[in-house]
Parts: structure tokens; C-alpha cells; sequence
């Protein structure tokens, strides 16, 4: 694109180069607040059971919050459900 074409576009270049400066910004701050704060911990929503397993899948199918299925396994869709090891557990 020449000047003639378009005479804004190291005015606008350059306002995309500052917007994108002060977000890192801001997400860099946001980092270190939340590492202060002890936020560095993820928490797992895998379940107990399927902890170290090869076989787990985790997704969640369907087109809105509300129809959304989770697929844990092939084997237990919906996650092994009783207190004792799952027998289908398999090591990464």
C-alpha cells in the first residue's frame, strides 16, 4: 500500500503498536498482582480417579452452556463414579 492509497496508515501503525504496548502492560501487572496474591496454583477439575490416566478426555460437547455434555473417557463418560480405583486406568 503506497501513501497515495491510504495517508493514514503509519499514523494508524503506530496507534496499533501503542495500544498493543499498553496491553501487554496491563497483562504483565495483572501477572504479577496474581502471583503475589498466590494465585499460581491451578486448580484441576480432572477427577480424583483419572488423575495420571492415558484413557482421560476432558472436553465438554454441545453448542451452548447449557447443553454442554462432558465426555471424561471412552470408557466412563461420565467419570468413574465410585470411590474404589477405576478399572480401566491406564498410566500416561
Amino acid at each position: 500500500m503506497d501513501s497515495a492509497q491510504y495517508p493514514f496508515g503509519k499514523i494508524h501503525y503506530l496507534f496499533r503498536k501503542a495500544d498493543h504496548a499498553n496491553w501487554q502492560r496491563q497483562e504483565s501487572k495483572r501477572h504479577i498482582l496474581r502471583s503475589q496474591l498466590g494465585f499460581t496454583d491451578v486448580v484441576s477439575t480432572r477427577p480424583k480417579p483419572c488423575v495420571g490416566c492415558a484413557n482421560y478426555h476432558g472436553m465438554a460437547y454441545g453448542y451452548s452452556r447449557e447443553s454442554r455434555t462432558p465426555l471424561i473417557c471412552g470408557f466412563h463418560p461420565y467419570g468413574w463414579q465410585s470411590e474404589s480405583a477405576c478399572p480401566d486406568w491406564c498410566s500416561v
